[in-house]
């Protein structure tokens, strides 16, 4: 629950910010109209520089916030014969999938996890926890590195940051219409635009900004299958089974990443009672999936 309420502030607050943002560089100016009506084309534009501006930035830097935030260290020179598997077995799986070869990381954490990101399909990044080296065989390390490449073959990241960025752009121009009606029917504002746009449009923008990320958990929810199906087609089936089992074992399905990075993860469990708002389905519902798929 608390990823979750942290997933939804996060969002709100980069549509908060580029709002504030706006308004004291005057863009705002253009939905004022002169006090007489809203000019919806011009809000509408300037609600898809902003909203699918934002998105679009924090794609471009995802693989250098990645690391930032993990500590992750990319392997350029293996010196090991595990780090020399890793970027081999990454490098083949990434040939297979018509993909560029990704940098391949590893990061300190106790969790068995790993997560792919990138703005460019054959410039990714995937990175894997020291735990699920520690804790899962070669096999399903393979299955796990299978469904990260799947994840960058199949565009996942650039796809999500655009449904992002779309439900952003519609959230910044729905809650500035609600608020202008307010302010005009309600509070009979004749000219400018008074407190109550202002809160109006701010309590409308938490509000769709909530029902927003229902659509953008449901397509991340997808992709997990997806990649899943990717990665039996690159590993096996049964060595993505085995390697979706031993999450489940390793990490009781929570995913310890990031909150910027959880929807990237390959482990991301939820409860029942929120899973409308969850990026990853359930381990067993995947797991059912491969094996019925079988």
């Amino acid at each position: 629950m608390k990823r979750i309420f942290l997933f939804l502030a996060t969002n709100i607050a980069i549509l908060a910010v580029l709002a504030v943002t706006a308004s004291l560089l005057g863009l705002d100016s253009i939905l004022d109209e002169r006090g007489v009506s809203l000019s919806l084309p011009a809000l509408l534009a300037f609600a898809a520089v902003f909203g699918m501006g934002g998105s679009f930035l924090s794609l471009l830097i995802s693989k250098w916030m990645a690391k930032r935030m993990t500590g992750a260290r990319v392997i350029t020179d293996p010196r090991t014969p595990g780090e020399m598997w890793l970027v081999e077995t990454v490098r083949a799986q990434a040939q297979a999938a018509g993909i560029g070869m990704p940098e391949v990381a590893v990061y300190d954490a106790p969790e068995p996890n790993a997560f792919a990101t990138g703005a460019r399909r054959d410039a990714a990044l995937v990175a894997v926890s020291t735990g699920l080296l520690q804790s899962m065989d070669r096999a399903e390390v393979e299955a796990v590195l299978a469904h990260e490449v799947s994840h960058v073959a199949n565009g996942d990241m650039v796809t999500l940051a655009l449904i992002q960025g779309v439900v952003n752009t519609f959230v910044l121009f729905l809650s500035r219409v609600v608020g202008h009606v307010v302010d005009r029917v309600v509070f009979k504002t004749e000219e400018g635009h008074g407190p109550a746009f202002f809160v109006t449009s701010i309590a409308a923008q938490i509000f769709f900004g909530i029902l927003a990320s229902l659509i953008v958990m449901a397509f991340s929810r997808r992709r997990e299958y997806r990649a899943d199906a990717g990665g039996a087609r690159l590993a096996g089936r049964e060595g993505m089974i085995a390697a979706l089992e031993a999450l489940r074992r390793g990490a009781g399905g929570r995913s310890q990443l990031p909150d910027q990075l959880h929807a990237f993860g390959i482990s991301g469990g939820q409860s029942r009672l929120v899973r409308w708002f969850s990026s990853h389905p359930p381990l067993e519902e995947r797991i059912a999936r491969l094996r019925d798929a079988a």
